[in-house]
């Protein structure tokens, strides 16, 4: 049989990562149904430079409390990694407030099996034919959960999959290169670049205005919007998720090999959908549920072949 290939990391803290990750897709399953709802009233731009001012002063407090240095060591690695995972969460909060959460979730865990792809081809990882048929099974769950067909292909399925791609090369980034690197740091470059794109892309609308659907079709073309006081709770709830839901999956990829945490992240694929079906009532159908029922045996299998 063959070694199954990891990355450097200490045994002992595997645990530790994959409890950090489970809770962080806790707070991000719940908290990213409420996007839809403020994606009837305001713009993509708007959201992400609102979660900036909001969650900025949290990191400060955390800086100041002795939880990390704001400062990086690495300063191009901590904001290459920035950037990748800004611009996939740019992507799937797109889908999510365009589509069923489901399927926003299901293109962005093509991550998991991304990364595994990334590590044979550009890290020269050897992986045995049980993770091999572990990817391809994840893979037929999430086509299932998208429900592609080809004769009425709707483009639009491709924002979470692009989503996927970017935040797959930033978990590796956060593995390969950012270790040692302030969790508070990370999330502190993470937060400024995703409030630069959100003001790029309202200054663009404002140059280059676009037509505005109305609700959450206009999500991506909608510009600066008052007043705010309706949702400003659902932006303060937004503002913490990024700083607790993101601190908890920086610190899990740091704490872990990036195969085996990115496995943990597929319980946000049956915490989000329910909360969605509870309060949505965006029901799956029995195809949808069997490829979710694939993307979870498949992540259960790469977990035990990398440890």
């Amino acid at each position: 049989m063959k070694q199954t290939a990891t990355l450097t990391h200490d045994s002992s803290s595997q645990p530790a990562a994959a409890h950090s990750m489970l809770a962080a897709m806790l707070i991000i399953g719940v908290t990213d149904n409420a996007v839809p709802l403020m994606a009837e009233q305001i713009g993509l731009g708007q959201f992400y430079l609102l979660r900036t001012f909001v969650a900025l002063p949290f990191l400060w407090i955390m800086a100041r409390a002795g939880l990390g240095a704001l400062a990086p060591r690495r300063f191009a690695a901590v904001l290459l990694r920035a950037v990748l995972v800004a611009v996939s969460m740019v992507f799937y909060f797109s889908a999510v407030a365009l589509m069923p959460i489901a399927q926003a979730l299901a293109g962005l865990f093509t991550s998991p099996i991304l990364i595994v792809i990334i590590s044979v081809i550009f890290l020269r990882m050897r992986i045995g034919w049980l993770r091999v048929a572990a990817v391809l099974c994840g893979f037929a769950g999430v086509l299932l959960v998208l429900q592609l067909n080809p004769g009425d292909f709707n483009w639009l399925l491709l924002l979470p999959v692009a989503g996927g791609l970017f935040y797959a090369l930033g978990s590796m980034a956060t593995g390969l290169y950012c270790q040692g690197e302030s969790t508070v740091s990370m999330l502190f470059f993470y937060l400024l670049v995703q409030g630069v794109l959100g003001a790029m892309l309202l200054l663009g609308l404002e140059i280059w205005p676009q037509p505005v659907p109305q609700g959450t079709d206009g999500f991506v073309t909608r510009g600066w919007v008052w007043p705010l006081w309706e949702m400003s709770h659902l932006i303060l709830l937004q503002g913490c998720a990024a700083v607790g839901g993101v601190f908890l999956i920086t610190k899990a990829y740091q704490l872990g090999e990036a195969s085996f945490v990115a496995v943990f992240e597929y319980a946000v694929i049956i915490i989000g959908p329910g909360v969605a079906w509870a309060y949505w009532g965006q029901a799956l159908n029995s195809w949808q549920i069997f490829g979710i029922g694939l993307i979870i045996a498949a992540g259960a299998t790469i977990a035990l072949r990398s440890r």
